[in-house]
């Protein structure tokens, strides 16, 4: 399946609503029924969903210039929509029905819930944006309206496909006419490979159920954590003043409030995606090339590609028409290494609404080996600060 860089990659798989079990016209294929029940679904295994895609960029030289930086590296952001659009099209594969045939519609609508994790191999070459990029994978877990869908890219690389990146996603099943979680094709794991996927899918559920309730908006911070944030506190006042009040920036250091970049797009329907809201792919573009550039400017050099992507989360859509606020902050430094916070916001003009969209976190290797160190100065930056210390230490 050859990919361009437009998020309408694939033919529309949504017909309009439909009643339970009715048939459309034979050139739209028939139309799969709505069922509550996962017992009435066929299982699926993991090699059902699994699809192969080429990023054509050295064979397709129109192709290579969506993707082509500046300084003729590759566009990170543009990967991160072909990721998102390609987890859309695995997770409709695993909820095919065989008995329909080829020709079938899904009434359902799958939407990114989040990005567990991407990863670049630390062993792996820099993609190049003159070769082409491999792109697999398939459903790995299901829970009852659930899937995590595995995803790699490999490149050519001294005349053989090296791997370059993994990358977790997480979808939900919506039925378009109730809005509610719509039930998937359960899957049934045949390898052992398959089946520790599966075990590692489970497990991260967990992981993430536990991490959700140690949330610094649900608990407080650790004992050692706290010991952190006062040590931070001390450094930056003048023990000799005998006030708080006077703070003092230790060397090579930057206040967290200096760090800031925020950027504003206005929502147009060309960045929409088959259910008519804004694609998630060109979000998480727009998060991380504005994370980039921070980056950029913390630093004063170019910082090579991001290595890890984790925990962004899809909390609401995005409607076309929305004004979309991002917001960056470096909120943690450690070697040479930058964790890069940014807040996604929408503002609905005709109510002034105010509504949080996306939080992305992004972990750059500068390749610089003596960073200035980030220092928050209020209660919220130091949360900010501990949120990043977790994401890179995670």
């Amino acid at each position: 399946i050859p990919l361009t860089p437009s998020p309408p990659l694939f033919n529309h798989p949504i017909p309009p609503p439909s009643r339970s079990g009715e048939t459309v016209d034979p050139d739209q294929g028939v139309l799969q029924a709505v069922t509550d029940s996962q017992e009435e679904l066929p299982k699926r295994t993991p090699q059902d969903s699994f699809a192969q895609a080429v990023i054509p960029l050295g064979r397709d030289p129109s192709a290579r210039e969506s993707y082509l930086t500046f300084a003729r590296g590759i566009r990170f952001g543009r990967l991160l929509e072909n990721f998102d659009t390609f987890a859309g099209l695995i997770c409709y594969r695993h909820n095919l029905r065989p008995e329909l045939g080829d020709n079938q519609k899904s009434p359902y609508s799958f939407v990114t819930a989040l990005v567990d994790r991407i990863e670049l191999s630390p062993t792996a070459p820099v993609p190049s944006p003159f070769k082409d990029i491999f792109m697999s994978g398939n459903v790995t877990w299901v829970g009852r309206s659930s899937m995590e869908c595995t995803m790699h890219m490999e490149q050519e690389h001294n005349g053989s496909l090296q791997h370059m990146i993994t990358a977790k996603y997480l979808f939900v099943a919506r039925n378009p006419m109730t809005k509610k979680a719509a039930v998937v094709n359960p899957l049934l794991p045949q390898t052992p490979q398959e089946i520790e996927l599966f075990k590692l899918g489970e497990a991260n559920k967990k992981l993430r159920q536990s991490e959700g309730q140690k949330s610094l908006l649900k608990s407080p911070p650790t004992e050692d954590e706290r010991l952190i944030i006062h040590d931070i506190f001390l450094s930056t006042i003048d023990l000799q003043s005998g006030t708080f009040k006077l703070r003092v920036k230790p060397k090579n250091t930057v206040w967290m409030d200096e760090t800031i970049l925020k950027s504003l797009i206005v929502c147009h329907p060309e960045q929409r995606n088959l259910y008519n809201k804004i694609f998630g792919g060109f979000l998480m573009r727009k998060a991380y090339e504005l994370a980039w550039t921070n980056a950029s400017l913390y630093t004063n050099t170019r910082p090579r590609m991001c290595k890890i992507v984790d925990d962004i989360l899809f909390l609401k859509p995005v409607e076309i028409g929305d004004l979309l606020f991002l917001s960056s902050q470096i909120v943690y430094s450690k070697g040479q290494d930058l964790q890069v916070h940014v807040h996604a916001e929408v503002v609905n003009p005709d109510t002034d609404v105010r509504q949080t969209t996306n939080d992305f976190h992004f972990t750059f290797d500068t390749g610089l080996p003596d960073l200035p160190q980030v220092l928050p100065k209020t209660y919220a930056e130091s949360m900010l600060y501990l949120v990043g210390k977790r994401h890179m230490e995670s």
